[in-house]
């Protein structure tokens, strides 16, 4: 073989041993598949540590470490009564990593963040950011604030680092006794060469646990590093095998109750012991006995107490000068198992607490004030009543004009007003009148314009002068007498031919022919060379609303013995849209009957039976061949005949 390397020489006898061997390794690694890597926070689980297949992941999220190639930090800032506003309670250096900051429970204060040179990143210049996530520092944060109704969780910041310089945790104080836990790492050393090879070595071993057949390398006669050959050991005579011990599940002990009020579940924990001796043995040799599997148990059956669920506050109702905020305050209890839900109960299981504030007074700023910039203009009307205005503007704090929604509105001071400047003597003026007459020939007449205006400078019309003062607006013409003057007349529009939606009207259009004041009808040839009025046009009533609207019938579905035919009915608005408004009494039918008569079949005289037995043959089904429906052929013809109508029923 390749390097020079020399298969050992076993005996049949060993070879069978350690196929055995292997077999159990394989079984076991099947049964007992190893254990998913628990991730330090399910924000950074595909971080350190990704295709750690078969390993641990440690604190520090290294595959398979131990935790000394960095050093964890953490603990509990327990604040009591302090003034409202930032009070800084934690440094984090420069090259942390996996950073996690929570409050242990909701509160109305609030975590921030600032870089060691004054930067904000978090919650600064009393400004409350959104959860979301920020990028500084070298590193990207995420900042959440979980619903405060259905929550009971406080706020928290995660980052996954390593920063790139001094971070300064503060809390905006605004209720007693915030407490807030926290946790990071900080790298130390490179891991050494000889921990790599370690590694190395380790990472090439089989998935399962293999006892006694790797020597102690500290041990140099070769023994078993554990004192006594394990069981599981290949004995050193393959001829004298030892015999198996029987061994059992066994329960031991119980996990902690997953809930501390209401009711919860705890589990048995099973383990391998030998039955004579009742020793703790390895897992590996309960294998082939039957394992009970983890059996849950109820426990802590005590009701949790109720609790005040606070709500966050609403917007303050003004966005200067004194307002107020709003908030909702619930009282709920949590049920279930595990305690995984909470439900609203009285509010008389909450009186052992005192319930918060629903109300609180809220100022954002100072109001801004009204300011006159001008004095009254003149009245609009040299008599009459008119208007005159002046500039009204809102200023801020700082001189500079804002929206007037910044002032209160209900002391706006008036910036228009009415003024009355007397009565207005007026007359009638007139315009010039028209060169042309309203008719070609014949009698027509001229005019002009005529208003009652004030004798000052006032371009309005009015309506106090005398009518009896009014001058003529028309006066007559005539330009002769009309001789063969043809015309289209036209008579009034008829009647809507419908009574709602759209319909048509017509009129009647007929060509005259004018010699004085005398008209005669003609032929509409003569008026050909004038343009002839419309005699119809679209005409609307009103609105139909919502009615019924159906398509033909089909064919019928049967020619005889009674079928049926069907048609489309829809309810549809003016706009041709689908509604329900129509009226379902007067719904058309979708679907009735036809072609009702009896079917009469068609007799051939030719078509008979040649033999009196042909009820057998149509008992026999052979009426399918040509021969038997030859001379059997009336018995054959009305089976036929039945089967089509049966298919067609």
């Amino acid at each position: 073989m390749a390097c020079g390397m020399q298969l050992p020489t076993w005996s049949g006898h060993q070879w069978r041993l350690i196929q055995h061997f292997l077999q159990m390794t394989l079984l076991l690694s099947l049964l007992c598949p190893p254990t998913e890597p628990v991730p330090w926070d399910k924000d950074f689980s595909s971080g350190p540590g990704e295709g750690c297949e078969g390993f641990q992941v440690d604190v520090c999220g290294v595959c398979a470490g131990d935790g000394s190639s960095c050093e964890l930090f953490s603990g509990t800032l327990f604040l009591s009564v302090l003034s409202v506003g930032y009070h800084k309670i934690l440094d984090i250096p420069s090259g942390a990593q996996r950073i996690k900051i929570q409050e242990t429970q909701k509160t109305r204060n609030y975590l921030a963040l600032r870089t060691a040179s004054g930067e904000s990143v978090i919650n600064g210049d009393w400004v409350i950011d959104r959860p979301g996530y920020f990028y500084a520092v070298g590193t990207q944060l995420t900042y959440k604030r979980p619903n405060e109704i259905r929550s009971r969780a406080g706020e928290s910041i995660t980052a996954p680092g390593p920063t790139n310089q001094e971070l300064h945790l503060f809390v905006i104080y605004q209720q007693p006794n915030p407490t807030v836990y926290y946790e990071y790492i900080l790298p130390k050393d490179p891991i050494t060469d000889a921990y790599s090879d370690a590694y190395s070595y380790s990472s090439v071993l089989p998935l399962v646990e293999s006892h006694g057949m790797f020597p102690d390398p500290e041990n140099s006669d070769g023994e078993s590093s554990m004192g006594s050959p394990h069981p599981n050991q290949v004995p050193l005579d393959p001829m004298t095998p030892e015999p198996v011990p029987q061994y059992s599940w066994v329960a031991m002990k119980t996990t902690p109750c997953s809930a501390t009020c209401g009711t919860g579940s705890r589990q048995v924990v099973f383990s391998c012991v030998e039955r004579a001796t009742q020793s703790t043995v390895p897992a590996d040799l309960c294998s082939y006995t039957s394992h009970s599997g983890p059996q849950v148990e109820e426990c802590q059956s005590q009701p949790c107490p109720a609790f005040w669920d606070v709500g966050e506050w609403s917007e303050c109702s003004k966005t200067c000068g004194p307002g107020f905020q709003y908030r909702q305050v619930i009282c709920q209890q949590t049920q279930g198992h595990h305690g995984n839900s909470t439900v609203v109960v009285a509010t008389s299981l909450c009186d052992d607490t005192e319930m918060p504030e629903t109300t609180t007074v809220c100022q954002l700023k100072i109001c801004s004030e009204w300011q006159i910039r001008s004095e009254w203009t003149e009245c609009s009307v040299p008599c009459g009543v008119g208007q005159r205005r002046r500039e009204v503007v809102c200023v801020d704090n700082l001189g500079d004009i804002v929206s007037d929604e910044e002032c209160n509105m209900a002391l706006r001071p008036q910036d228009l007003q009415n003024c009355d400047k007397g009565v207005c003597a007026s007359s009638w003026f007139y315009s010039l009148w028209s060169d042309r007459c309203s008719a070609d020939c014949a009698e027509g007449s001229r005019s002009r314009s005529v208003v009652c205006m004030m004798s000052q400078t006032n371009s309005l019309p009015l309506d106090n002068c005398d009518d009896e003062d009014k001058p003529d607006e028309l006066m007559p013409c005539d330009l002769g007498p009309c001789l063969q003057r043809l015309e289209w007349y036209t008579g009034p529009w008829g009647q809507c031919s419908s009574e709602c939606g759209n319909g048509t009207q017509s009129r009647g259009v007929v060509c005259v022919v004018q010699n004085n004041v005398q008209l005669e009808v003609t032929s509409d040839e003569r008026c050909s060379l004038l343009p002839r009025p419309p005699s119809g046009q679209t005409c609307y009533l009103k609105s139909c609303g919502a009615q019924w609207y159906m398509t033909e019938w089909s064919s019928c579905s049967r020619s005889c013995d009674g079928g049926f035919r069907v048609r489309e009915v829809r309810c549809l608005q003016d706009e041709l849209t689908t509604s329900h408004d129509c009226d379902p009494a007067l719904e058309p039918a979708n679907q009735e009957k036809c072609n009702t008569h009896t079917c009469t079949p068609q007799i051939d005289e030719s078509c008979r039976d040649l033999y009196y037995n042909c009820v057998v043959v149509v008992q026999a089904r052979l009426c399918v061949y040509s021969y038997y429906r030859t001379t059997c052929c009336a018995s054959c013809s009305r089976v036929i005949q039945r089967d089509t109508l049966h298919r067609i029923r």
